[in-house]
């Protein structure tokens, strides 16, 4: 069953303007009087008209509307300026048209603008569907009957909708890593519009990709797996299987997540780097500075390599970064971890290794006290390699 306020919400998000208002028992006929049609209150006539009709003349045009994303009308915007009247309408619904009659009388009535001549419309009648409009926007039941400002809806909202509108828009039933974080970040983006904070801010910007990114995971889990959880499965042999694939794609996942959102970042910041690249015993640090032709010249020096592995945790591997560059034998290594805190005592073995962790600055306060100094942010690592780069 479609739920039309969240349609008439997406509508709204995307048209040029918007306008509600709760139906009163004039426009759905309860007085006998519906022929004249919808009436739209003076301040919302932006919405129908580019300029307000005036006093002893009329004036009207013809538009397509789009009733719940389902049947289309050729409907007529009409003002009303002579004699003793002064008011605007929406008339002409064609014959056997379903919503002007008494029993939608308070259903919540949204127009939307899509262009000068196409505009989308919903009548909610339940009032969770109006509630669930309402509060997407941030407005009381008595800031209806004019403009809405659609800029003004909330994050959370405007996240769902857009998790909602990338699942329902997939071909394949889970998308590559790659795809899934590109997901992530272009919605992070677009809904929190801070998109200067992979240069200014990259320590928080890396956390709220990944922190999105595991949102958007769980909700195609959910789409995906919802109704077997829910209604169970056939066998205990089907339950295994399937319990298996789910843990098994998290995994996969989690570890390809920070490596894609490190990615963003350094492109964002124009440094150049090559990603998986193979060093020697076909080893592969997760990013090596400037690129694998660099390490691979004997002739670059050495002094301008810097090799980078990313774990989502680092507990019990950290230990395979030491290896995995041999040119960079007796050098610091970098790692970069989302993991928050580790002991003392592994941390004092990563320093005699060289290993310099690399965390997100929110996460520091959870390693031990007298050691975070030791640390660097994500912010700190990417200055060092765009000095290391001249950019």
């Amino acid at each position: 069953m479609q739920n039309y306020a969240v349609s008439a919400i997406q509508a709204a998000m995307h048209g040029q303007k918007t306008f509600c208002k709760f139906l009163s028992a004039n426009d759905t006929g309860l007085t006998g009087g519906h022929q004249a049609g919808i009436y739209v209150s003076k301040p919302a006539v932006p919405i129908m008209f580019n300029e307000p009709g005036e006093r002893g003349s009329s004036k009207d045009r013809w538009v397509n509307i789009t009733w719940q994303d389902d049947f289309q009308t050729t409907t007529r915007f009409l003002y009303y300026g002579e004699r003793t009247r002064n008011e605007y309408r929406i008339t002409n619904f064609g014959r056997g048209f379903p919503f002007l009659r008494p029993d939608y009388t308070g259903a919540l009535f949204v127009l939307v603008k899509d262009d000068d001549e196409n505009y989308h419309a919903f009548v909610l009648n339940t009032e969770d569907d109006i509630n669930q409009f309402l509060d997407a926007f941030g407005i009381s039941p008595i800031e209806t009957n004019r403009l809405i400002e659609t800029e003004a809806i909330i994050p959370e909202v405007q996240e769902k909708l857009k998790i909602d509108e990338f699942i329902s828009n997939l071909t394949v039933d889970f998308p590559s890593s790659e795809e899934m974080s590109a997901a992530a970040r272009q919605i992070q983006n677009a809904v929190h519009d801070h998109n200067e904070y992979i240069r200014t801010d990259p320590d928080n910007k890396l956390l709220a990709w990944t922190d999105f990114e595991f949102k958007l995971f769980r909700a195609l889990e959910y789409a995906r797996y919802g109704k077997l959880i829910t209604h169970g499965c056939a066998s205990v042999e089907e339950f295994i299987n399937t319990a298996n694939t789910i843990l098994n794609r998290r995994k996969s996942r989690a570890g390809k997540s920070l490596e894609n959102h490190l990615a963003a970042i350094f492109d964002g910041n124009d440094i150049q780097y090559s990603a998986q690249a193979i060093t020697e015993e076909h080893k592969k640090p997760d990013f090596l500075f400037p690129s694998k032709e660099a390490y691979h010249n004997p002739n670059f020096s050495v002094d301008k390599l810097v090799s980078l592995a990313a774990k989502t945790t680092c507990k019990d591997r950290w230990r395979q970064v030491i290896t995995e560059a041999n040119r960079l034998r007796g050098k610091e290594k970098y790692l970069c971890t989302l993991q928050q805190g580790i002991s003392a005592a592994q941390m004092d073995e990563m320093q005699a290794e060289g290993v310099i962790l690399v965390v997100p600055k929110r996460y520091i306060s959870s390693y031990p006290r007298d050691r975070q100094e030791r640390i660097w942010t994500i912010s700190k690592f990417v200055s060092y390699i765009r000095e290391l780069e001249d950019l």
